[in-house]
């Protein structure tokens, strides 16, 4: 897996997803965006989808759930916070709120725990009631 091409393609979707809440349902680009959007996830799901998905496996195996793993790209938040740009000039992002997919697991009773895929570096971050508390994975 080219992990440079991993975080430059999951960077353009976050990209594209910061915008779209930008803006509003009558915006005459909505459509367009929307549209762009859900192709750049269709083939970032066909380029990487394999490998995360087996990513995703070992996470869902170690957190011991009984959840389908699903296409990379559910995975997605709704809404990125870009953070200030590291000496590189490489953004970061941080999901705030209710963001990933729920999983389900004994080790966590009772609370809301979500996985989701955060760029720069790539990765599966778990939330805890709406925390960021712990990388499951990164791409570097």
């Amino acid at each position: 897996m080219d992990l440079n091409q991993l975080d430059k393609d999951l960077t353009t979707i976050t990209e594209l997803r910061i915008q779209l809440s930008k803006i509003t349902y009558a915006d005459p680009e909505y459509d367009d965006i929307e549209e762009q959007l859900h192709d750049l996830e269709d083939h970032f799901n066909d380029v990487f989808g394999d490998e995360l998905e087996a990513e995703l496996e070992k996470i869902y195996d170690a957190l011991d759930s009984d959840n389908e793993v699903l296409l990379p790209s559910a995975y997605l938040a709704n809404n990125y916070t870009p953070m200030l740009p590291d000496a590189n000039g490489v953004v970061t992002y941080e999901v705030k709120g209710r963001e990933g997919v729920p999983i389900e697991s004994e080790q966590f009773d009772g609370q809301d725990v979500r996985i989701v895929l955060v760029p720069n570096p790539a990765r599966f971050v778990m939330q805890i009631n709406g925390k960021s508390l712990k990388d499951l994975w990164r791409s570097r």
